[in-house]
């Protein structure tokens, strides 16, 4: 059972589990297992070049950025188990009690995080009732997005990055799946505004 199970290993999955992963000795998330299942074939940054992102260096490949950022995801925060090579096939259950099956195997999870993208054909079986046209994409993309209020679609079901709504640009999908993670944290530290990050301030 882990505690958080994110789905997709995109900009915005992986941004939520720098964030969490960041703060998992921080005494309200003491003993916490969280994962990510890192399947992108489909992501849009496999094909992209950014010289507009804030804090990645001009002529940074999409494709090398994939790689990169669960490299760094491993080696600062190794207690983030990726799951590599993994489709998501199904999502059942509720808060607390998740199953989530792949094509290879089946996870439960307390909360999940979908991150996998606004494409139909990455719809994830058991999220129908969720699936809306995405409100801030061109009609002929037929992109989708699931319904949500400030990434929360149900309890203990989080969106992040394009499937949240939010535009096809890196820095607002990381940006989401950062907004995920602090949620997490809050959650967990008694509803009290949390996030974590390190300072050069002694």
């Amino acid at each position: 059972m882990f505690d958080v199970l994110i789905i997709g290993g995109g900009a915005a999955g992986v941004s939520c589990a720098l964030i969490i992963g960041s703060a998992l000795k921080r005494p309200y998330a003491e003993g916490k297992k969280v994962a990510i299942l890192t399947h992108q074939k489909a992501s849009a940054l496999q094909d992209g070049l950014y010289n507009n992102a804030y804090g990645i260096a001009p002529g940074t490949l999409g494709a090398d950025l994939l790689r990169t950022s669960l490299e760094h995801l491993g080696s600062l925060y190794p207690e983030v188990e990726q799951i590599p090579a993994e489709k998501v096939m199904n999502i059942t259950g509720s808060a607390g009690n998740f199953t989530v099956t792949t094509n290879k195997n089946t996870y439960t999870a307390k909360i999940v995080v979908v991150a996998s993208g606004s494409a139909p054909a990455a719809a994830i079986e058991g999220l129908e009732e969720y699936i809306e046209p995405h409100k801030k994409a061109l009609p002929e993309k037929n992109r989708i997005q699931l319904r949500n209020d400030d990434h929360l679609v149900a309890e203990g079901l989080y969106v992040a990055g394009t499937l949240a709504g939010q535009r096809s640009q890196l820095s607002i999908a990381a940006g989401s799946g950062a907004s995920v993670g602090t949620d997490i944290l809050t959650l967990w530290n008694e509803g009290k505004p949390t996030q974590y990050h390190d300072s050069t301030r002694k």
